[in-house]
């Protein structure tokens, strides 16, 4: 585990409520700074540490980590199949996922939640005023990610939730998730979604596999989501927000599951404004600037739910 280079520059006091986050890699992950952010601004003696674990020692890391007393776990690529797998209680979404992003560890055992996809649908309603019932949605992609979203999507109240993916199999598994308002389809009828979200890993660094989906297809009237974060934009943004549609990058996602997660183990409203604080503008650009103060009741916070 590694957990050093993110500490707080007074390292752990005595008696501080210990969390973090656990993956592989994590050097990247913004989490932490968010975290510490919310902790502070909450008045709260708590620490969020990154850890560094490969998969063959997940298991055991979480079962230490609970040993020494840690309130909970953001669990991020590759371990959320097996936090899943770890934990004594299930909420009903990681039930069906089969994945999970928040483990919470006290005397009963591991209860496993996920906060990515009810986190997307927080950021799109606070950003942008959209609440997915009635409407038409895509998702590019069916792996971990975009599934969270095919669910959350759907039980958010979506019309239709059409899922385009390279290989139909799993595409199949991610729309099996929604069978009512879930499908398989082309990239072509993401011409007429309210919002798609491109939920592969095209625009991180270092990706070089051609676009399933041509971005030139969107504009006007369409609202466009890359779940990555890092880099800020990129070609699939940039050409689709030279055709007229909105579009935003995943800080947004990141910063409202982290909130989920601190209402989890804390039981608190967690403070956005500090979060988004947090947030590395020059890092992170334009396109993750905090939405405005929430206006109405579908601006409102979010409900009760479940990070990288």
């Amino acid at each position: 585990m590694t957990g050093e280079d993110r500490l707080p520059r007074s390292g752990v006091p005595p008696g501080a409520t210990l969390v973090g986050i656990i993956g592989d890699p994590v050097r990247h992950s913004l989490s932490p700074r968010l975290h510490q952010a919310a902790y502070a601004a909450l008045g709260l003696d708590w620490v969020y540490l990154a850890f560094e674990v490969p998969p063959e020692r997940f298991v055991t890391a979480c079962s230490g980590a609970r040993a020494l007393g840690l309130r909970g776990l953001s669990v991020t690529m590759p371990h959320k199949t097996e936090a899943a797998a770890i934990a004594s209680r299930r909420s009903p979404a990681v039930r069906r996922l089969g994945a999970a992003n928040t483990l919470s560890f006290d005397e009963r055992g591991i209860a496993a939640e996920t906060t990515d996809g009810g986190g997307l649908l927080d950021d799109l309603r606070q950003w942008g005023g959209f609440v997915p019932e009635g409407r038409r949605c895509g998702v590019i992609g069916a792996g971990g990610a975009a599934r969270a979203v095919v669910l959350a999507l759907a039980e958010a109240g979506a019309a239709d939730v059409l899922v385009v993916n390279r290989t139909p199999p799993r595409a199949w598994r991610a729309a099996a998730l929604a069978p009512r308002v879930a499908r398989v389809a082309r990239p072509e009828e993401l011409d007429s979604c309210d919002l798609v979200v491109q939920a592969t890993p095209l625009s991180m660094p270092g990706w070089t596999e051609t676009p399933l989906v041509d971005p030139a297809r969107f504009g006007s009237g369409q609202i466009v989501v890359d779940l990555v974060y890092l880099p800020s934009s990129d070609a699939f943004l940039e050409q689709a927000a030279a055709n007229g549609a909105r579009v935003r990058n995943g800080v947004g996602m990141l910063v409202h599951q982290a909130a989920r997660q601190i209402r989890i183990w804390t039981g608190l409203e967690a403070p956005l404004e500090a979060m988004w604080a947090a947030v590395s503008f020059e890092e992170a650009g334009a396109q993750v600037k905090p939405p405005p103060p929430a206006v109405g009741p579908d601006r409102g916070s979010p409900p009760r739910a479940g990070g990288s």
